[in-house]
């Protein structure tokens, strides 16, 4: 018994990514087959494209703007071409400078990746009359789909179903009106073009009707360059699940099972997952023949996604829309068919067909993607910007992948996407692959900027994902077991007392650190704080550490934890933080090198690691241990005092420079519209500036009733996260 089950687990792991079926020779150089690639992209993709295309023996040629001049993608190509200045317009979204880039480097093929011009039908044509073979589908297929009013009349002829609503192309907004009425509210408004959750507003009444969709317009003319709108019934307990498809370009279409991207924030996924849990074979069929009608009514080839929405009250799933292109979560498919999609993609173009017909496509195991990004989670999961002081990912596997575009030391920039890397994980049942995901965050490492790993982990452990139970609303639902409520006393302690064991084993590892640093660079010599025995008879050495902890739940700003060092005979620590409700440590520590060390405390012992640099005029110190992570920050180096003297001076959290009042910008963007004229009068929540970031939208409102005052932005202004925007004066003799 035991060796079957032996022999069942080795065949359940993915099998290794290879191309079962198509030619054995890598590339043949005299049949006119793709022997140099541009990818037209950057980041991530850009860097997992070329891995491919380097296994198959083809040269790669990466674009850049000049704010990713010396970016991984950059680095990892064998050519490079600068197309333009940091805005996307002028750079990667640029499909003049792209051709040029490709005529100068001799490129016979370009892979768009995914956004940018992925989805855009005039660039592949473009490419096509140049004569460049275009690494997607067909340009009418991309035409057809990527107008989703026309898609879903196409979809509806094929006898794929759809959610009721308003598809057509009047967009006066009186007709627009009375067409969500018809629908009946909530209502979905969404932008035709693009994807991403850009520009899609709910609205609840008809009285939120016409500033969301004027709303909606702004934003998918920023972000796609074309505000044409339709609306849709919204479904109110949705799941979100896509089906992967892939053709050739001799009609042969399958689909590779599906993904389920219910997980989101913000309308963007999160987390994925292939299989979806808690669905039959049955419906998995079903869904799997609608998206391969989908793509046969488009004569679609290479690869694509069609999107489901899944009412989980009725269990009816509607078609959504159809990406075509590769998909952001593509990886978790490869995870579950054994197979490299962009290997696929490359050979599809050079006109082979596809290795496996539909009853051949495995399915092996279960996989997770966590996408890892640079936002600030309190403040509504807003995009971050930031140097990577820190970047450690997770030991990559064959069962665990980072996909990533990013070194330490890049910086993440208000330009692009704050996607930071992709987690991949695969097990051999959901389960396995949930306990493998939940580790993987637990190690991988970043700071210097915000991130949501923390946020990642907290929804991993829910009980609720653990059992399946996911929709798109799985955020709000449970946002009071992923939020600590500030206003919840009980809550705030244990934050708190896990963040006072947290700066005792900082306080204890920044000191053995010293301690180790001196030792190297003076060998044989024993610095005064760290003699042992101590430096005076009889008596131990004590440092007091003022660590700020850097907590986004709780009221007022950064907390100041007090800590007291005492150098110990033996190497040991005794850590006092001066606080009843959390006892004194003794803890030895074990300096590993680098950013690593191995501390025990009470026999029990545990691998632990500080990341320390400099930004703000303060030293931040992040400290990793077991599944806890917490950041903290001090003013000044440590100052040597005696057990018997008293350190009077207590270093004051930063006190705010913009007077009361005042709204400062939540995030590094570009102001696209001032919507207030300075001294006039606005009701509380009063929409005041709109900002763009990372092709996301963000309204500023007023805080409270009142008059503007020093109203001093305007639209087309870069303002800096913390920037003072205006102030709200209660009386208008108060406004300057």
């Amino acid at each position: 018994m035991s060796s079957l089950a032996s022999l069942l687990r080795r065949r359940a792991r993915p099998i290794p990514l290879r191309l079962r079926g198509f030619s054995s020779n890598s590339i043949d150089r005299a049949s006119g087959r793709i022997e140099k690639l541009l990818i037209a992209n950057r980041g991530e993709i850009a860097c997992r494209i070329m891995r491919t295309a380097k296994r198959l023996g083809i040269r790669t040629v990466a674009v850049y703007s000049d704010a990713d001049e010396r970016s991984l993608h950059v680095k990892l190509a064998d050519e490079a071409v600068r197309i333009g200045p940091p805005p996307a317009r002028l750079s990667y979204l640029s499909a003049a400078s792209i051709i040029e880039a490709a005529s100068r480097t001799g490129a016979q093929a370009i892979h768009p990746g995914y956004g940018f011009l992925s989805e855009s039908s005039e660039f592949a044509q473009l490419c096509q009359d140049e004569g460049i073979t275009f690494v997607g589908p067909p340009a009418s297929a991309i035409r057809d789909m990527g107008d989703k009013s026309a898609s879903k009349r196409i979809m509806g002829a094929a006898g794929v179903p759809l959610v009721p609503g308003y598809h057509g192309y009047e967009q006066d907004i009186d007709l627009m009106k009375l067409e969500a009425d018809k629908i009946g509210y909530p209502i979905l408004i969404k932008p035709t073009h693009g994807g991403g959750g850009k520009g899609m507003r709910i609205v609840q009444s008809p009285e939120d009707f016409v500033d969301s969709f004027i709303g909606a317009q702004r934003e998918a003319a920023a972000s796609f360059g074309i505000n044409t709108i339709l609306l849709e019934k919204y479904i109110t307990k949705p799941r979100h699940i896509e089906v992967q498809i892939f053709g050739d370009k001799y009609g042969n279409i399958v689909h590779l099972n599906e993904r389920d991207c219910s997980v989101q924030r913000r309308h963007q996924k999160i987390i994925e997952e292939a299989p979806a849990p808690n669905i039959s074979g049955d419906f998995r069929s079903h869904l799997g023949q609608a998206a391969v009608s989908a793509a046969k009514a488009v004569n679609y080839h290479s690869a694509g996604t069609v999107e489901f929405i899944v009412d989980t009250l009725s269990g009816e799933f509607y078609f959504m829309e159809m990406n075509t292109r590769l998909q952001v979560e593509h990886p978790v498919t490869e995870m579950i068919v054994g197979q490299d999609l962009v290997a696929w993609q490359i050979r599809v173009a050079n006109g082979e067909p596809l290795p496996f017909s539909q009853s051949e496509v495995p399915l092996l195991g279960h996989a997770f993607e966590a996408r890892i990004y640079a936002e600030n989670v309190p403040k509504g999961f807003l995009p971050a910007t930031g140097i990577l002081h820190h970047y450690h990912p997770v030991q990559a596997s064959s069962e665990v992948r980072v996909e990533t575009g990013v070194e330490q030391g890049d910086t993440v920039s208000m330009h692009y996407d704050p996607m930071i890397a992709k987690l991949v994980v695969w097990g051999e049942d959901r389960t396995g692959a949930l306990i493998k995901m939940r580790d993987s965050l637990s190690k991988f490492q970043v700071a210097g900027l915000p991130t949501n790993i923390d946020f990642l982990s907290k929804l991993a452990n829910h009980g609720a994902f653990e059992k399946g139970e996911v929709e798109t609303h799985f955020i709000e639902l449970h946002k009071d077991d992923l939020f600590v409520d500030p206003d919840d006393e009980l809550s705030t302690q244990l934050v708190y007392k896990s963040a006072a064991r947290s700066a005792a084993i900082a306080a204890a590892c920044l000191c053995e650190k010293e301690h180790a640093s001196t030792s190297e660079s003076s060998p044989g010599s024993l610095s005064v704080w760290y003699a042992n025995p101590p430096f005076r008879v009889n008596h131990f050495a004590k440092r007091t550490m003022e660590l700020e902890w850097e907590d986004d739940t709780s009221k007022g700003g950064p907390k100041l934890v007090p800590v007291h060092v005492t150098h110990m005979p033996k190497g040991k620590y005794l850590i006092e933080t001066g606080g009843s409700s959390f006892p004194d440590l003794e803890l030895n520590i074990v300096h590993l090198g680098n950013h690593h060390f191995r501390v025990e405390h009470d026999g029990l012992s545990t691998n632990t690691s500080m990341a320390v640099y400099q930004k703000d005029q303060f030293e931040h110190i992040h400290i990793w241990h077991g599944s806890c992570h917490h950041h903290f920050r001090r003013r000044n180096k440590l100052d040597l005092v005696d057990i018997d003297e008293s350190n009077q001076h207590r270093p004051t959290t930063e006190a705010s420079s913009h007077p009361p009042g005042s709204v400062a910008a939540p995030m590094a963007g570009l102001v696209v519209k001032v919507l207030v004229k300075d001294g006039e009068k606005v009701p509380e929540g009063q929409p005041i500036i709109v900002l763009e970031a990372m092709k996301m939208e963000h309204v500023v409102k007023a805080t409270h009733a009142g008059y503007i005052s020093g109203l001093r932005v305007s639209a087309g202004q870069q303002v800096s996260d913390g920037t003072l925007l205006f102030t709200v004066k209660e009386n208008r003799g108060d406004v300057s």
